[in-house]
Order: C-alpha cells, then structure tokens, then sequence
C-alpha cells in the first residue's frame, strides 16, 4: 500500500479552495477528538474568508458538556446531533438577518478517537454535515460513522481531514449521482485506512433516498466490510447491538435464514445456556449474510438484498459482510466483544467446510481455517436439515460422506462419515467441545 502521507492529493487541495472561492457557501467547523482536521484544509487553502464563519474544538470533557449537553458518550451519533443542533441554530441567529439571503449556511461536525498511546481503544467517530442547497432553504444532512485503520493518530487525523473535504464537496457537486457521491467521499482514501458503515441522509435534497440502499453500495464498492442491521432494519454502528455481547452468529444459506431457522437460534441459545458460562447478559441472535456467496437477484440488486435482510430481523440482528474467509466475520465479531461466539453451521455448511477436496488447492488449509477460527472462544453448532433440503442445498447428495438411514430423513454431525486424515481431526474438535451437534427442535417435540 502506499505511503498514506504522499496520498495527501492535490485533488483535495482543489476542493477545499473550489469551496472557499465560490463565495456562497458559509458556514462553522466544529471537532471534537482529533483536533481541527476538516477546518485545517479550508484555513491553509487560501481565501477561508470566503467559507469559515467560525471553527471550534471542544477538546475538554468539561467543555463539551457545557456547550453541547451531558448524558451522552462523547463519540457518538447523539453527541454529534448535538453539535449539528446547536452550531446550525448559533449560525442562523447570528447571521441569518445579514446574510441568509445570499448565502447557504452549513454546519459540518465530527466527534472522532483516534489510535491511543497504548492502541487499545476503539478508533471510531461520527462526521455529519447539515447544509442548505439554496439561501433560506430547508437544511439537508448526511450522517457517517467510519472506522480508522492507520496505524498511528497522525495518519487517522490526516485521512479525517481528507474524508471531511470529500464529504462536503460532494454534497455540493456530486450529489445527482449516488454512484459519483460514494467515490467521491473515498478519494485519496482505501479500506485499510478507513470504513464507512453508517451513511444516513435527510433533507429535500435526499428525497426519495433510501439510506440503506447507499449503506449497501458501501459494501458493494469496497468501502467497508460490514454492515450492522437492527430490529428496524436501519444500518447502525456495530458497537451499539454487538458490545460485550456472547454472540450466536447463525450463517445464513446464500442469503436466506435455512430450514427451522428459529428452532435452530432457539436450540443454540439453550445450548450455549446450558454450558454455564458465567455472563452478565443475554446472547445476541445474528444472521449473517456473506454478500459474496449470494444468489439469483440479490447478488446484484441492493433492493433485492435489503428484502432478504428484512425477512431476516425478525429473528435477530443482521451483518452482512464481504469477507472471503468465515474466520475473518469472527474477527470482526471480536473488534467488539470478548464474550463468548458460538457460530451455527447447517450440516450442509458443515459438510462443504470439512470436504478436503474443496482445499486441494492449498494443503493443510483445512487445519488452518479451523485453527483460526477457534483461536478465541468459539464453538460452531451444526444445525441438522432435512435429507431434501440438504440435496437442494449442496446440489446433490454428498455421497460417502453422510450415513443415510431409512427410517428417517433428519441429517444430522451423527451421520457425518469423515474420510482419512480429516477423521482424526474431526474427532479432536468433537470431543474438545469445539463442534457440538445440535437438536432439531421439531423432531425432538
């Protein structure tokens, strides 16, 4: 990857200094956390006159407080519509008589963490921008919660400064086209150095918009890797349902919640219940959707997936991810809890998991994915299905591999037959308590 500090392109240069000399945009920074990253562009460009009415750092807990209210963690969606709120309206008053006839007003805010001395906190913020599209008009807004990756405080603040001026350039200049929008917000950036998992838009500008159609083209295009969908079926920040959770992460079949889905969820809590781990809170239900392993529509229509997604929330929280490997969701899981996962496999799942002639291309991978996967506190349920839905799912029946029996149809880990050397593996993480059968609720009642 390049260095990050040669990416510091002219093109964000030429946006923050098209912005100061177009004379109509006027409006107040106001930062919280990693300093004045945003306002530092449009102040060094040349001709801020044209654009800054004012820029403020409540870097002091007691400040902050004081201007924009107590009661809310400091880096979050609630303490940035705080900012928004209060900036937006001081703007109004004390210049709307002057200058609200020709000028559209902003506000842009962000509350950010950067990395720590130590590299031990969640590095995350929240960064929106309130603005009218003509004088007088009614404000539009969009809201972003991102991720930082660099690995120092000074590239997370520098790859703010750049995602800050690519944010209200675009919703100057490229807001026609949601596609020019979302690559206009990653330019000079990539996803190692920063994710945008929340994007939320409001305002006449946006009408018709729906939020979550963008949050999926984030995905889509490679600017985040996960997407956290609640009750509500909103995009949220992943901290918000998952922290310091015990996770039961139910893999979904290409999208789609498996046969006897609640029974399965039901079975895995009262598993999980059943081991006796001491934990002071409920575990979380989650479907996961891995976008990459999608069929039929959804593969490529956003709107066919927000459907799958929403016939999903009714049985637990939804992610839906783009990683290639089942170990790398776990640790995505791991960036917010440390309590125990327990992650549901289908035995058809299971199956194409465990087939050595799926990684004939790389010896030994089999050993390692599961190494991987089970290097923290991690334990996979294989749910059982019916023998025909296992044909459907596997596209045929997996001969030599599972135990057929004529006096019932369920499949279930009991009739996996393991070929050699796979055998001795599989019986280790069975009797390690690593792979648990689980019971099928309908056949047991």
């Amino acid at each position: 990857m390049p260095d990050p500090t040669s990416q510091q392109s002219t093109d964000i240069h030429a946006k923050a200094l098209a912005i100061n000399l177009e004379g109509s945009f006027y409006g107040t920074f106001a930062e919280i956390g990693a300093g004045q990253e945003v306002a530092r562009w449009f102040l060094s460009v040349g001709a801020a006159s044209g654009t800054v009415a004012s820029a403020i750092s409540a870097y002091d807990k007691t400040v902050s407080d004081d201007i924009y209210g107590a009661g809310t963690r400091y880096v979050s969606k609630e303490r940035l519509l705080a900012m928004l709120d209060h900036e937006y309206q001081i703007l109004l008053d004390r210049l709307g008589k002057d200058r609200g006839a020709h000028t559209r007003f902003f506000v842009f805010a962000d509350t950010v963490a950067t990395r720590n001395y130590q590299g031990t906190n969640e590095q995350h913020g929240w960064l929106g921008f309130r603005f009218q599209a003509e004088p007088g008009g009614e404000p539009n807004q969009i809201l972003l919660h991102i991720n930082l990756g660099d690995s120092t405080a000074q590239l997370q603040q520098q790859a703010i400064g750049t995602l800050g001026v690519n944010l209200i350039y675009a919703c100057y200049h490229q807001r026609s086209s949601q596609g020019d929008f979302l690559a206009g917000l990653f330019d000079d950036l990539s996803l190692e150095r920063l994710e945008i998992d929340v994007l939320e838009l409001s305002g006449p500008v946006f009408a018709g918009a729906d939020s979550r159609l963008w949050c999926l083209n984030l995905l889509r295009a490679d600017m985040c890797r996960a997407l956290v969908f609640d009750s509500e079926v909103k995009a949220v920040e992943p901290a918000t349902p998952l922290r310091k959770r015990p996770l039961i992460v139910q893999r979904t079949l290409r999208g789609h919640a498996g046969p006897s889905a609640l029974e399965a969820i039901q079975s895995a809590r009262r598993e999980f219940l059943a081991e006796g781990i001491p934990t002071d809170r409920e575990p979380l239900a989650v479907l996961e959707v891995n976008a990459r392993n999608l069929e039929g529509p959804a593969a490529s229509d956003n709107a066919e997936l927000l459907a799958l997604i929403e016939q999903l929330v009714p049985l637990g929280t939804v992610v839906v991810t783009n990683y290639e490997e089942g170990y790398q969701a776990v640790n995505y899981f791991r960036r917010y809890t440390a309590a125990p996962v327990r992650v549901v496999l289908w035995i058809s799942m299971f199956l194409h998991l465990m087939e050595e002639t799926v990684f004939q291309a790389s010896p030994g991978a089999v050993l390692e994915g599961f190494g991987r996967l089970l290097s923290t506190d991690v334990t996979i349920y294989v749910a059982p299905m019916q023998k025909d839905v296992l044909i459907a799912a596997l596209g045929g029946f997996p001969e030599g591999l599972l135990r057929e029996s004529a006096d019932r149809d369920l499949m279930t880990l009991d009739d996996f037959l393991p070929k050699p050397p796979l055998d001795h593996l599989f019986r280790y993480l069975r009797s390690a308590g690593h792979i648990v059968p689980l019971e099928d609720g309908q056949a047991k009642a």
